[in-house]
Parts: C-alpha cells; sequence; structure tokens
C-alpha cells in the first residue's frame, strides 16, 4: 500500500472536519492518517463526561466511527465521483473504564483493490474497519467494527 501524500492527508483531514460537524463539536483530532489506517484523539474534556468521570460512550462511538470513516475518504475518496461511502453497520465493544483522552485506531480490513474490483463489476461493496480505543497511555479500553458500503451512483 502506498503512502498518502501531505496534501492529499491534509485535504481529508480538513474536509472530513468540514463535513461533520459533531466531531468537531467534540474536539476530535487527527493524530496519523494514511491509506488504510487512522488515528484519531478525543481530548479529555469534563463536559463530555459521563457519570463516572470517563468520557461518555457515546463520545466514543463517535470517536471510533470518526476514525472509521477518515479511512474511508482517505482510501476511497478518488471515488466520490462514482459513488457514495456509507456506514451499514457498527458494533462497539467497551471493555474497560477510559479515563482522560482516548485515542482511537482505525485500520481497514479489505484490501482496496478487492473493493474497487467489486465496485467495477458494478456490485455494491461493503467492507470492514475495525477500530481500537485506548487510552493516551495504550491501555486498551474498547472495539469497534463498522461495515461501510460503496454505494454506486445513479446514472
Amino acid at each position: 500500500m502506498t503512502t498518502m501524500d501531505a496534501d492529499t492527508a491534509e485535504f481529508v483531514k480538513s474536509g472530513f472536519l468540514a463535513a461533520v460537524p459533531f466531531a468537531r463539536t467534540l474536539g476530535v483530532e487527527f493524530v496519523e492518517l494514511d491509506h488504510g489506517r487512522a488515528v484519531l484523539r478525543l481530548p479529555d474534556n469534563p463536559d463530555h463526561h459521563n457519570h463516572v468521570g470517563g468520557p461518555h460512550a457515546g463520545a466514543m462511538f463517535t470517536l471510533a466511527e470518526s476514525a472509521s470513516g477518515a479511512i474511508v475518504i482517505g482510501t476511497f475518496g478518488d471515488l466520490l465521483d462514482r459513488a457514495v461511502p456509507l456506514a451499514v453497520s457498527a458494533e462497539i465493544r467497551y471493555r474497560r473504564l477510559a479515563m482522560g483522552e482516548v485515542l482511537a485506531e482505525a485500520r481497514l480490513a479489505r484490501p482496496r483493490a478487492e473493493v474497487v474490483a467489486e465496485l467495477d463489476a458494478g456490485e455494491r461493496p461493503e467492507f470492514g474497519v475495525d477500530i481500537e480505543l485506548r487510552t493516551a497511555e495504550g491501555t486498551p479500553t474498547g472495539a469497534m467494527t463498522v461495515v461501510w458500503t460503496l454505494k454506486p451512483n445513479a446514472s
């Protein structure tokens, strides 16, 4: 897999945050972005805490879903004239109480070439993005899988 050039990465980051106001509201930040991988951060904000002092489950869901969306746009952004990316389903598993800032590391579960080949064949491909949630110190606190599709544009 090729490395994303800096201009493309900046375009994806700024476009993503412009298109997803709720991620901006929560203060989600990009840490790393490349083809098939993204790391985003949710800063610690007492306004977003739950009843036990950690980030609210909804904020963690948004962080993880945002990381998956960033990969999709970064990996398939050149196909937006042909197809619309849509989340099909998401499953999140909260494993341990998160305190402080939280990181979400997302990875594309299928090679881009396979997904594009299905789209080229006239299919509506589905593909997963796996996300690990962890503290700033690296302790895993949860995991999420988002299944995405590329819905071909009507001709």
